[in-house]
């Protein structure tokens, strides 16, 4: 008995020694998987220089660009007068209010006009990063070329892009020697050379090959034949590189172009007009694919720009039997396809969980949209927030240091994003701009996990950019001037100044319009107005707690008070007076004004999609800390939202968090009749499926006869258009067509597209085909393509037989954010990181069994079979998977065209005053 009683003990023993032995390994690996996978690089951060740094430089190697090469630009109104009495009056205006002169000025906006579009601050490193790693699908250097393999080139770039091709250059149609062998565009030897590629005056950052196999070149790079892309030599192409480097393979072999070690002879750079320039409202180009200068400006937004196409190289479009193509099997593709024309989701690289596209920003009125933050616009800063340029740190803005107290931190300031979080001084709001599209990418890409999130996200802090980033301080040196830049140049585009644009107004003096103005001073001038009636004398609306319109935890309060006056009689009276009865200046209502109030407004009362004032990359100790003020992010929750089921439509409750999320600034409505489609999404105006899948698709297949080039467009291709229904062209009344589609949806609801699979009340971006999440075989890491077999036998729902990695296929109709939205970390201010743990470990059960039945069907054989669709649909219910991540998502509202019903209620013939009134503005 002893023996066996022994025997028992020494078993038990073991086992527990066991137990124990494989727990600490699995604590250990756990420990491994949070240090190397989630925990902030801690040790590396404030450590790493750029690329200038490290060649020696400084700030002052920087200086502006002062060629006037764009100057016939933004309405020709930096082209130098024939006299020193013949400047335009923008330029006079703010030569007085900047205590300048008129020529030092126009020469400051040249330096900033440049700046805006062929700076590009060294990112050209980090997108050549991304080309790297984001598994094939993303590659500049292939959208700029127009290479016969694929269905776009020069010839249809802003038809299928969206993309404005530069002036003076003309399609390849043949591979260049001179530039290894690569479809880029040739410039026209007629044409000035390009100055800012002078490496001479401007000369470049000499880094590995550069000056040795590769030549330096100029900081701005070369032109590419985009506007708002540069070529720079890329430094790692050395001689090995060369040797290894086959344009026709690039352009042909999936095996070669999806190499992550693959290294390309040029980076691309991006300067802020890849997003930003346009055609001219007023003055269009009569060939959108060939602008001249005079054509085009720098403020509209990037109203047409096709994300999914120049973020997903390889798309092309639906052939004449509607059947889906092959990108359409990826659901990155998808994914991008999210994003209507003119929109982008902005914190895509340093990504908050959440898909948000938002469109380019347009730049009116900066003037205006200053004087209005002198009155409500106040904020404090604290910490980091403090090391923010301010106008008064350079003379050449030293006029507009009142912005700027630095006693006790207070700024006044403009919020440009549509959240409001940017709100720390103009200066700083640009300079931001510049981190998020690369710049710094050495220290930037430390404090988060690009694209896909999983690291806890981190401050990257604006001193450690000041003492090891020679391309901020320039940055920052340079902004100053894009500040006068757009304080002369940035004024609203009227429809009386187009071709033919006053045939398109009712006139102003006419009852129609008179009743307009009626109306918008009575429904919508309380957020679109940055004219309005001064607050009652010690209401708290505009003093104490609430003075310079109010931030911080007590803003709900100021905002309340607000709401309450702005409903009232008095305040009513007092705006009808001001829309009708010009001012104590003699100018009209319209003149100087900014048609906005930059107020914040809750979500639960604008009730638009909840997504976009939940971003959190501003939060307190996020990614964008020291770009935020300390009042942003002590704002108080707002009230709980509706959400709508994405399968039955269902409503529920859903309470934002608060400490900055939860707020709009209204949107500017500047020269709104030229800015359709309408809400911060592009959502309203746009009319899907037609237009944003495929519209144009059949007819831009190839014909077998001619292989080089798609068809040219069924439609007058030129301005004017033969079809002002075609929402793709810049014409006027293209733009006049779009704007009518986008206002009545706004003012009547029930025309807003409905989602056709629930009754929400909207839609959802949902999937256009069976998909699937890929990864090509040249992503996955060696080891797993040497024992591809072993891994396809064991888990044939993920791995493929050559090593690839196929997750899915999703059924047709699946909701995208869903997926996308999913909360793989809690934000910094929730503090129950194994609560969330936890909650995760719950659903994975759920997850992983609805992947491993859908089978890893994702050929394109497969996701051509009907059945495929049936059985991804039926996994999708009988595992209840879409309740299981609409239970780990950020933001479950998924209804992206809901919201802003101001004026829904009004009588039709007022609705139709007000539009009339608004074409005026």
């Amino acid at each position: 008995m002893t023996m066996v009683s022994s025997k028992v003990f020494r078993i038990f023993r073991w086992t527990l020694a066991i137990l124990a032995l494989l727990g600490l390994v699995v604590i250990a690996l756990l420990t491994w998987a949070y240090f190397a996978l989630v925990a902030p690089r801690w040790s590396e951060f404030g450590t790493v220089k750029d690329e200038a740094m490290r060649a020696g430089l400084t700030r002052k190697n920087f200086p502006a660009a002062d060629d006037e090469y764009f100057a016939k630009m933004d309405k020709g109104l930096l082209v130098k007068p024939s006299d020193a009495n013949s400047y335009p009056p923008e330029i006079q205006q703010i030569a007085s209010i900047a205590k300048l002169t008129p020529e030092e000025v126009r020469k400051s906006a040249i330096r900033g006009q440049n700046g805006w579009i062929v700076w590009t601050g060294g990112n050209d490193r980090f997108w050549d990063y991304a080309a790297r790693n984001l598994l094939g699908v993303f590659d500049l250097l292939k959208i700029l070329s127009s290479h016969k393999s694929q269905y776009y080139g020069r010839h249809n770039r802003w038809a299928y892009l969206g993309l404005v091709n530069e002036p003076c250059y003309s399609e390849a149609d043949a591979p260049d020697p001179s530039r290894y062998g690569l479809w880029l565009d040739r410039r026209d030897p007629s044409c000035p050379a390009d100055p800012f590629a002078d490496a001479k005056k401007y000369p470049g950052v000499k880094v590995g090959s550069r000056g040795q196999t590769q030549p330096v070149g100029s900081y701005y790079g070369e032109p590419s034949g985009i506007v708002g892309l540069r070529l720079f030599p890329n430094p790692d192409f050395d001689e090995a590189a060369q040797a290894r480097w086959d344009a026709d393979r690039y352009y042909n072999d999936p095996s070669y172009y999806n190499d992550p070690n693959l290294v390309r002879p040029y980076r691309v750079g991006m300067s802020c007009a890849f997003c930003h320039v346009g055609p001219n409202p007023i003055n269009p180009p009569t060939d959108p694919e060939n602008p001249a200068w005079e054509n085009l400006t720098s403020n509209p937004g990037a109203q047409y720009y096709w994300v999914d196409r120049i973020f997903f190289w390889d798309t092309r479009p639906r052939g004449k039997d509607g059947a889906p193509t092959p990108n359409e099997g990826n659901f990155l593709y998808q994914l991008f396809h999210t994003s209507p024309p003119g929109a982008l989701d902005t914190s895509l690289v340093s990504s908050d969980y959440m898909n948000n596209p938002r469109t380019m920003n347009a730049v009116y009125n900066t003037l205006d949209r200053l004087v209005l933050a002198e009155r409500w616009g106040k904020e404090k800063l604290a910490g980091g927030e403090l090391d923010n340029k301010q106008f008064g740190d350079y003379a050449l803005t030293s006029a507009l240091g009142s912005f700027w107290d630095p006693r006790s931190g207070e700024v006044h300031t403009m919020r440009v994003l549509k959240d409001g979080s940017d709100a720390v001084g103009a200066l700083g709001a640009f300079n931001r701009v510049y981190l998020n599209i690369g710049l710094f990418s050495e220290e930037w890409l430390l404090h988060f996990n690009p694209f896909v999130g999983g690291r806890k996200i981190t401050p990257i802090k604006i001193s450690d950019a000041e003492r090891n980033s020679a391309y901020w301080g320039a940055t920052e040196d340079m902004t100053p001037d894009m500040a006068v830049f757009f304080l002369t140049t940035g004024r609203a585009d009227k429809l009386k100044d187009a071709p033919n644009g006053a045939s398109y107004l009712q006139p102003y003096d006419s009852e129609i319009v008179k009743r307009g103005k009626l109306v918008f001073a009575e429904n919508c001038a309380a957020c679109h107005s940055s004219k309005i009636p001064p607050a009652p004398a010690n209401s708290g609306i505009d003093d104490g707690i609430c003075a310079g319109g109010g931030a911080g935890p007590e803003y709900r309060q100021c905002w309340d008070r607000y709401w309450q006056w702005a409903q009232s009689p008095e305040f009513k009276r007092e705006m009808v007076k001001r829309v009708l009865e010009p001012g104590p200046d003699g100018k009209d209502f319209l003149d100087g004004n900014y048609l906005s109030t930059e107020r914040r407004i809750p979500l639960d009362l604008v009730q638009v999609n909840a997504c976009g004032p939940l971003a959190s990359n501003a939060l307190k100790d996020d990614v964008w800390n020291d770009f935020s003020s300390d009042t942003y992010k002590t704002l108080p929750p707002v009230k709980p939202v509706t959400i709508n089921h994405p399968v039955s439509g269902a409503p529920s409750s859903f309470q934002p968090l608060g400490n900055g999320r939860g707020y709009f600034r209204p949107a500017s409505l500047v020269s709104v009749w030229s800015t359709a489609p309408f809400l911060s999404n592009n959502s309203l105006g746009l009319e899907e499926p037609k237009s944003h899948a495929y519209r144009l698709g059949g007819e831009a297949s190839r014909k077998e006869t001619e292989p080089y080039r798609a068809d040219p467009y069924k439609t007058v291709d030129h301005c004017p258009s033969a079809d002002p229904d075609n929402p793709d062209m810049p014409c006027v009344e293209n733009r006049l067509r779009q704007f009518d589609r986008s206002i009545h949806e706004l003012l009547y609801p029930e025309r807003r597209r409905r989602d056709p699979t629930t009754a929400a009340p909207g839609y959802m971006y949902r999937t256009t085909a069976p998909t699937c999440i890929r990864a090509p075989k040249e992503y996955t890491p060696a080891l797993a393509r040497s024992a591809a077999g072993l891994l396809h036998w064991a888990a044939p729902w993920v791995f493929q037989p050559d090593g690839a990695v196929a997750l899915g296929p999703l059924p047709k109709d699946f909701p995208i954010n869903a997926l996308t939205n999913t909360k793989l970390l809690p934000d910094n201010d929730e503090t129950d990181m194994l609560g969330h743990v936890w909650k995760l470990a719950r659903a994975a059960p759920t997850i992983i069994s609805a992947f491993s039945q859908f089978g890893g069907a994702c050929s394109a054989e497969e996701l051509a079979d009907p059945g495929t669709q049936v059985r991804a649909e039926r996994v999708v219910r009988e595992t209840g998977l879409l309740d299981t991540l609409i239970g780990i998502s950020k933001c479950p509202d998924y209804v992206v065209n809901r919201g802003h019903y101001f004026g829904a209620d009004l009588p039709a013939a007022d609705k139709e005053a007000l539009i009339e009134y608004i074409k005026h503005f």
